[in-house]
């Protein structure tokens, strides 16, 4: 689109991460803008779980976390042969969910990320319900194939969008702002809707 950036209109498909089995497909359009700032982006898609099966995973992932007799703290997941401990499994699954909302934030056309490891992780007790997270998250940057780390403190509570906020090396512009999930889903185990309110 002259003078304003480059238009994409996209169907694809969507699994769950943990299973692999078909989560449903979506359209979307995603518009990249000439000036450097986050790509633009109308998406819908159908699932082929309801709304009820998701909150039920969801719950069951928040149960386990909250009935932990100590803080879950960890180091390098997935390890140096791919595993991941069992008692690390809801560690990872808030680290999937919150990274997105980095990715989603620095990909442009030109570059992509995926989370390649936590390197570090510590869960804070607090005397709420909400459960809070810092992770250091190394992203795999596509094509380069550099490594960039992330700071991120992620907050979530079951029913309401997961709260992020970050801090990324090689350039960070600081400490930033960003969501998980919007639409009141409230869902660790989907990807970003739309950004929610601040942290």
């Amino acid at each position: 689109i002259p003078d304003l950036g480059h238009k994409y209109y996209l169907q694809f498909s969507t699994e769950d991460y943990r299973t692999g089995e078909d989560a449903g497909s979506c359209l979307a359009t995603v518009l990249y803008p000439k000036k450097n700032s986050p790509p633009v982006v109308t998406i819908k898609c159908s699932h082929t779980k309801d709304q009820n099966e998701i909150q039920e995973e969801d719950n069951r992932l928040y149960q386990r976390i909250r009935h932990q007799t100590k803080p879950i703290t960890g180091s390098n997941i997935p390890d140096s042969h791919g595993n991941i401990e069992p008692a690390l499994e809801p560690a990872w699954a808030l680290a999937v969910a919150g990274s997105s909302s980095i990715m989603w934030e620095k990909s442009t056309q030109d570059l992509g990320y995926f989370l390649a490891q936590v390197k570090s992780v510590k869960q804070w007790m607090r005397r709420d319900d909400f459960i809070e997270f810092d992770y250091t998250v190394l992203l795999h940057e596509m094509p380069t194939q550099e490594m960039l780390s992330c700071h991120l403190r992620l907050t979530w509570l079951p029913g309401r969008p997961l709260k992020v906020k970050h801090f990324c090396g090689s350039g960070s512009r600081g400490p930033e702002d960003g969501s998980g999930l919007g639409s009141g889903s409230g869902s660790a185990a989907r990807l970003a809707e739309e950004r929610a309110a601040n942290f």
